[in-house]
């Protein structure tokens, strides 16, 4: 189900509790979502959509990764960028990234999974753990 989403930075700045798979329903909605705003999108936190759950998804190379309780293990090459967010009102914000990231996560099985990203998909899934992290940009 497409969802609203939600533009209330107290919400947003909650940290997100760890998702089960009594949050699976969450997970499909989030990327129902997604996909609903991919003219404008290319990730999301599940606190967008009204959940705190640790579920992020997002656009990678053409395709649709969904990520339960992702965390970064590691992450190098730190650089200076702008992005925005659909969440937040106003323009482009400054923020840090690094272009190469470890990510530990489970999958929609709650399979534990560990894969490296670089560019711009490790930017993309640096906003939206930070938004589970209940960082705003």
């Amino acid at each position: 189900m497409i969802r609203e989403l939600v533009h209330d930075p107290l919400f947003l700045a909650k940290k997100s509790e760890n998702a089960t798979k009594e949050d699976l329903s969450v997970a499909q909605d989030l990327l129902e979502t997604l996909i609903a705003h991919e003219d404008s999108c290319v990730g999301m936190a599940a606190n967008m959509i009204g959940s705190l759950k640790r579920i992020i998804a997002v656009e990678n190379d053409g395709e649709y990764l969904v990520m339960l309780n992702p965390a970064i293990i590691k992450q190098s090459e730190p650089y200076e960028t702008e992005e925005s967010c659909l969440s937040l009102l106003g323009g482009p914000r400054k923020t840090k990234r690094y272009k190469n990231i470890k990510v530990q996560y489970q999958n929609t099985q709650f399979q534990i999974r560990i894969k490296t990203f670089k560019g711009w998909t490790a930017q993309i899934i640096q906003h939206e753990i930070d938004h589970c992290n209940g960082v705003l940009i």
